[in-house]
């Protein structure tokens, strides 16, 4: 069987309109936040080119605004400012250096905006306020209608000047045009509302603009939603007849899909690994039966086989596959050269593209810390063939260890347990987080094929460490849990732990088994307090989580988890109580203990009795190696026949991203 033999139509070409895909795998339309003052930068351009070497088949960028009425978060591309073109022939040139061709999408976000950074009113088709922008709309006047037009045929034809391939219109999740297609969202009694003819009026009258403005040699398709999954919205039944409307315009190349309101439920648009893979192909696949133009499909595509099995049961005819090749931008190379099980596989834990992006940064990745920092060229190393031991063989350990024997070291990794991993073993033990061990998975292997000698159950001490006089020692050593002061006395790690206050690893590492009512202290905000409080519902617990926050497990809105866990913790009678803070514990007369808290707004004193607490809390760093080999070297300012450095947790605990990028700027630095 040949390298491609296994997959059935993922490298076989396909005629979009006037231009040839040579696969069928699309690095489908998302968000940077590249832009900088409203122009397209150098980031876009390396950013976009890594994708096309990789072997994309189709690249569409993220969307170029058609108006200035359409600022919704701050690093967006003005696409109707001619100053963008420069960058857009930065871009384009940069892709075609590999082949690939190039789409612009553009877009009018509509209702789904604010004006914190335009300073005018949002405007929509009616003044329906979205929920999370919670701002009212002003409704389009006649006027108004035009000159959103003539705004998508003005940056259409930038996109043309700039070297684009095509135009993509972002009719789906966020745009204006959603907005005027939706009954939820258009309340109009004009000729653009009431019957679906009427609400797609505007949508036609652009792919008429667009058309024109590009003309026939250039490449045209549309992104419809096809449920919004919200009450009174776009169903698939209306999407399907859309189709059929962008179909008979006869001035249309491709549809694109998409499921969702980038709002109300953007949970289901760039979907965690709680949602499985897949999960929106239903959309694809009713309107491929309805039209005959070559039709889009996304939905958490993960590894080239399930792409290619889409394409096979008729689903699509291309498959948008936007974090796989965000987290490894050879994803379509190594799956042609038969090495698909050397893909960086995505996790979909949505912690550093999405959740970075909802915190005003740039996109990155949690377990490739080179993307978004493709426009930097790394330094060459300072002297290659170094030994290089590396000590814990977690994320960031692991990290350390790849980069530093791709940059042509000598690579021994020490990890005192049977296992790599280090708590992202823990991490992944837990109801619908699986996924999350690929990071250690796509990085053992990685070490695998690069030579890395990797020795398990070894414990590097000082006195190793200084008599194998390495040339560089990288740290990576964890960190522990560390006992909040509330709990006083009643803290048990043991097998013999009772009904006492434990800490969450306790729990998951099997030193604890907790019973009966369980209270969960929510420190983190993050997912080791959900993780475990659904993991004990699932054994028959009584459980509640408390937390000093204003919501339980508040960043699980960062990375799109919120809705999915609320719906899990009241399907299990997991119950859920904010600002407490803990004041202290003792033991109840039942052998269980007592939980001493304050509602900090009021000032009010609470109590839980319960048989255990589980406590999701910050950890200490475990530096105690580092500290023994600053004693060794006599003072902080000492002399150690290696330089030495430390990643992740045992320089301050925090999240695997930044044990990720910490283990690869390390290794960079030799």
């Amino acid at each position: 069987m040949s390298a491609t033999g296994r997959y059935q139509y993922l490298f076989s070409p396909l005629r979009i309109g006037p231009l040839t895909v040579r696969n069928r795998v699309v690095f489908s339309a998302h968000l940077t936040n590249y832009a900088a003052d409203g122009l397209p930068t150098e980031q876009h351009a390396a950013y976009y080119a890594a994708r096309a070497a990789g072997g994309a088949g189709l690249i569409i960028t993220e969307e170029h605004s058609t108006h200035p009425t359409d600022w919704p978060y701050e690093k967006l591309i003005h696409g109707f400012n001619p100053a963008v073109i420069p960058g857009y022939r930065r871009i384009t040139d940069a892709v075609h250096a590999h082949g690939t061709p190039i789409l612009a999408q553009i877009n009018h976000n509509g209702g789904q905006a604010s004006s914190m950074f335009s300073r005018q009113p949002v405007w929509a088709p009616s003044p329906v306020p979205d929920p999370l922008f919670r701002e009212v709309p002003k409704a389009l006047e006649p006027h108004e209608i035009r000159e959103v037009v003539a705004g998508y045929g003005q940056v259409a034809e930038h996109c043309a000047a700039g070297g684009f391939d095509g135009i993509e219109l972002q009719c789906s999740h966020s745009s204006i045009v959603r907005g005027f297609l939706s009954p939820a969202t258009n309340k109009r009694t004009d000729g653009y509302g009431g019957s679906l003819a009427n609400r797609a009026r505007l949508l036609l009258e652009i792919v008429d603009a667009v058309r024109a403005a590009i003309g026939p040699a250039l490449v045209l398709g549309v992104r419809i939603c096809g449920d919004e999954l919200i009450e009174g919205g776009t169903t698939i039944d209306d999407a399907v007849a859309i189709a059929r409307m962008v179909e008979a315009s006869g001035k249309v190349d491709y549809i694109n899909t998409s499921i969702g309101v980038a709002t109300a439920t953007l949970y289901m648009i760039e979907a965690s690994m709680q949602v499985p893979p897949g999960y929106a192909m239903f959309i694809p696949s009713a309107i491929r039966a309805a039209v005959s133009l070559p039709v889009v499909g996304v939905g958490r595509f993960k590894d080239p086989l399930q792409a290619d099995r889409a394409l096979a049961a008729g689903q699509a005819d291309l498959i948008g596959v936007v974090r796989g090749q965000i987290a490894d931008p050879d994803f379509v190379a190594k799956a042609r050269a038969g090495h698909a099980t050397d893909i960086r596989t995505c996790l979909s834990c949505n912690q550093e593209c999405v959740g970075r992006m909802g915190l005003n940064r740039w996109l990155g990745c949690i377990e490739n810390p080179r993307t978004g920092r493709e426009a930097i060229t790394l330094p060459t190393p300072r002297r290659r063939g170094q030994r290089v031991f590396v000590v814990g063989g977690g994320p960031g350990g692991l990290q350390a260890a790849v980069t530093a024997a791709e940059r042509g070291h000598h690579v021994t990794l020490f990890e005192r347990s049977d296992r790599l991993g280090g708590q992202v073993q823990l991490a992944a033990s837990v109801p619908s987080r699986a996924e999350f061990l690929d990071i250690v998975r796509n990085l053992i292997a990685h070490a695998a094929r690069l030579g890395v000698d990797v020795k398990l159950g070894a414990e590097a001490d000082a006195d190793l460490l200084l008599a194998e006089k390495p040339d560089a020692v990288i740290l990576a050593t964890g960190a522990a849990p560390n006992p909040p002061w509330w709990a006083g006395g009643a803290v048990s790690s043991g097998p013999d732990a009772g009904r006492r206050v434990v800490d969450v690893r306790d729990v998951l590492e099997g030193r604890a088994v907790p019973s009966g009512k369980v209270v969960v202290v929510d420190e983190l905000g993050f997912h080791q307090a959900t993780s475990v409080a659904e993991l004990l519902a699932d054994r028959g617990c009584q459980v509640e989580v408390i937390t000093n926050g204003m919501v339980v497990g508040q960043d699980l809105g960062v990375t799109l988890d919120m809705e999915q866990w609320n719906v899990k913790a009241a399907a299990r009678g997991v119950t859920q109580a904010t600002d407490l803070v803990p004041m202290g514990t003792a033991p109840a007369d039942d052998g269980g203990v007592v939980l001493n808290l304050q509602h900090h707004p009021t000032g009010t004193d609470q109590t839980r009795t319960v048989d255990w607490v589980v406590c999701a809390v910050h950890q200490r760093a475990e530096d105690s190696l580092y500290k023994a080999l600053r004693a060794k070297a006599g003072d902080a300012a000492g002399e150690l026949p290696f330089s030495l450095t430390r990643v992740g947790d045992c320089l301050a605990p925090r999240r695997a991203h930044a044990a990720v990028v910490e283990g690869q700027r390390a290794a960079v630095s030799l």
